[in-house]
């Protein structure tokens, strides 16, 4: 009985619940936000604002939580404050109904979230580290809490139809807030601080911003921003193009669940791939599954590339942590992963705003800009790989 109740208390566990929490808000909105905004009226361009607004304002928001997180005693006590106070935005949504009350609730409510995964993903690496536990078993709940959200509110949204969203997404916020309280402390028992420690130079982000290592930051940060496309517009050009709304909670669920594949299992194969050469095969296999996206296939071939996903965003998200925690120190830890996240957002902005106007007149053929994102990348990776050879990659 004590081993069981250790094992139920460990950090692991604890880590693994919240993960599985992290993303149940987005899967929500991925499955209908858009339905949800263009059957109120909102055009596919306005539908673009409204997703890039709240990403436009994390690009300067997820390196100054980053900080604080770092600066903090422990990185849980800013996840905490950040879960409670996205479990709560999503009350305002219940009382909005016009294109501009909209945009600001949801600004809030995505800041919230979008808050969450560099601070808990930081903290977990670090812990793992320190334990010698699996980062990328803890990781993979993430993915399975959003399948499991993803494939539930599709079945959902058909039977009770898109008034359903909102309190949906206001639940699921809400699990991931009380979730949250269960974390448990991320780094290493205080210790006694020495004279040596204390005249060492403080760590500073600037120092590590050299070229070579910004450009997969910014390779993984195109291939994401075509996956910020297809949560934010994935929904509406398969609704438009003739996908029955049943298959849709599937088709973002599968990419998932073989996302959650591929990080469970990662153990035992990702030790031999360099971070770099991760990013890379992101982004060809991100180029090949746009493309043939663009070409509006049938729902049996959109099953299959979605499964690519495993390599577009799992193996390129492992690609990029683990370059981050290699070298990086771990004072900076949560402020390097922010700055990831910039990046990300801010390609994100671009896609998501212009994806809108494109979506409004080219429909699924729109893709075709997110396969020139992933060339973009794979561009970028090889330039990077050419100025810190491959010898020299960790």
């Amino acid at each position: 009985m004590p081993s069981a109740l250790t094992r139920l208390a460990s950090p692991e566990l604890r880590a693994s619940i919240f993960h599985f929490t992290v993303f149940l808000p987005g899967a929500v909105a991925s499955v209908y936000l858009g339905i949800w905004l263009s059957q109120k009226g909102i055009p596919a361009d306005q539908i673009g604002i409204v997703n890039s607004v709240p990403v436009l304002c994390l690009l300067a928001l997820n390196i100054v939580v980053g900080r604080l997180a770092d600066k903090a005693g422990d990185w849980r006590t800013v996840i905490i404050i950040i879960a409670l106070l996205g479990g709560a935005f999503p009350l305002a949504l219940f009382f909005v109904n016009e294109f501009w009350g909209i945009v600001l609730v949801w600004a809030f409510c995505a800041m919230a979230s979008g808050s969450i995964p560099p601070v808990v993903d930081a903290a977990t690496v670090r812990l793992t580290q320190r334990r010698g536990s699996d980062f990328g078993v803890i990781r993979a709940w993430g993915t399975v809490g959003y399948v499991a959200a993803a494939a539930g509110v599709g079945a959902a949204i058909t039977v009770f139809g898109p008034s359903a969203f909102v309190p949906l997404f206001f639940a699921m916020a809400l699990l991931r807030a009380l979730a949250s309280l269960l974390l448990p402390r991320f780094r290493a028992p205080e210790h006694q601080v020495t004279v040596a420690e204390i005249s060492k130079p403080k760590v500073r982000l600037s120092a590590s911003l050299q070229l070579w290592f910004v450009l997969p930051l910014l390779a993984f940060a195109l291939i994401n921003a075509n996956h910020a496309v297809v949560g934010g517009f994935g929904a509406l050009v398969w609704h438009e193009g003739g996908i029955p709304d049943y298959f849709i909670g599937p088709l973002l669920a599968t990419a998932a669940a073989a996302e959650a594949v591929m990080m469970f299992m990662w153990r035992r194969f990702g030790g031999r791939i360099t971070a770099r050469n991760m990013i890379l095969a992101a982004c060809a296999a991100s180029l090949f599954r746009f493309t043939v996206m663009a070409f509006s296939p049938s729902v049996e071939v959109l099953f299959v590339v979605q499964m690519l996903h495993a390599v577009t965003y799992g193996v390129g998200y492992f690609g990029v942590v683990h370059f981050i925690a290699n070298w990086t120190r771990e004072e900076i830890a949560a402020e390097a992963q922010g700055f990831a996240n910039m990046l990300q957002q801010a390609t994100s902005v671009v896609a998501l705003m212009g994806f809108g106007w494109l979506v409004s007149r080219f429909g699924a053929s729109s893709f075709l800009a997110a396969s020139g994102f992933a060339a973009l990348g794979i561009i970028c990776v090889l330039l990077s790989l050419k100025l810190r050879p491959p010898k020299d990659a960790r």
